[in-house]
């Protein structure tokens, strides 16, 4: 079977067996043009395979001419492309139509909420915890409405057989109103000379309710506070439930 490109006219002689009855894609090895090339008939076919079987004649066959010759020249029926993703190609073997596309914006988004949502969760649990001065730094703890007042008895710093350093507080927890008040936690804030909170802690009082009129003491101590504080401010704490 003699199999011409239609795109540069490039000629093969190719058997018959390798097309086949029912046909099959084909490319040109010269400028990869491919198309389908129409099988052969039986008829065509059980001829061709008798001529093979038959004995040949006892005349010389005339030497082909040179447009013969190149005729004769087989080349590959189908030319197998490079690909990035194989070295070889079936015609007939089943390929996707296309590649899904990743989408990193759906990606970014996904990241984006997730990180949210643990720092919600961080804040909650802080919020929920006892590290109220830690809270009160990063502003997430604001004073309670309340009409209590705290009175501070002057600061005592006392060294330590250790080297240390003891940072004493007191002072009184006054109800002027005329009904009971719950007494929240006292947040002590230390502050530098730019009036920047340098240390931080909370201190629970004895007891939870005061009566209109009446006083509640109140005493803390710290070891090996920062240096440079140079002002102590007390304020009340988000009041707890009990």
């Amino acid at each position: 079977m003699i199999l011409e490109c239609s795109e540069c006219q490039t000629r093969y002689l190719v058997p018959d067996s390798a097309i086949g009855p029912e046909g099959r894609t084909v490319r040109c090895a010269n400028c990869k043009h491919s198309w389908f090339q129409e099988g052969a008939s039986i008829e065509a076919l059980t001829a061709g395979i008798g001529a093979i079987a038959a004995p040949p004649p006892s005349v010389p066959a005339p030497s082909p001419t040179p447009a013969a010759r190149v005729e004769a020249e087989p080349a590959p029926v189908a030319d197998a492309p490079t690909t990035p993703d194989t070295a070889e190609y079936d015609a007939f073997g089943y390929q996707p139509p296309f590649r899904p596309r990743r989408n990193p914006a759906r990606r970014y988004t996904i990241a984006a909420v997730a990180t949210s949502l643990v720092l919600v969760g961080g804040i909650a649990a802080l919020s929920a915890t006892g590290s109220q001065g830690l809270a009160a730094q990063l502003g997430l703890v604001t004073p309670a409405a309340t009409p209590l007042l705290v009175q501070a008895d002057p600061i005592r710093r006392e060294a330590q057989r250790n080297g240390s350093e003891l940072f004493a507080v007191s002072g009184r927890i006054v109800n002027p109103s005329s009904r009971p008040q719950r007494v929240p936690d006292i947040l002590a804030e230390l502050r530098d000379s730019h009036r920047r909170v340098v240390f931080s802690w909370t201190i629970e009082p004895e007891q939870r309710l005061l009566r209109p009129g009446a006083s509640l003491r109140f005493n803390s101590a710290q070891l090996d506070v920062p240096s440079n504080s140079r002002d102590l401010r007390f304020s009340f704490a988000r009041a707890r439930m009990s």
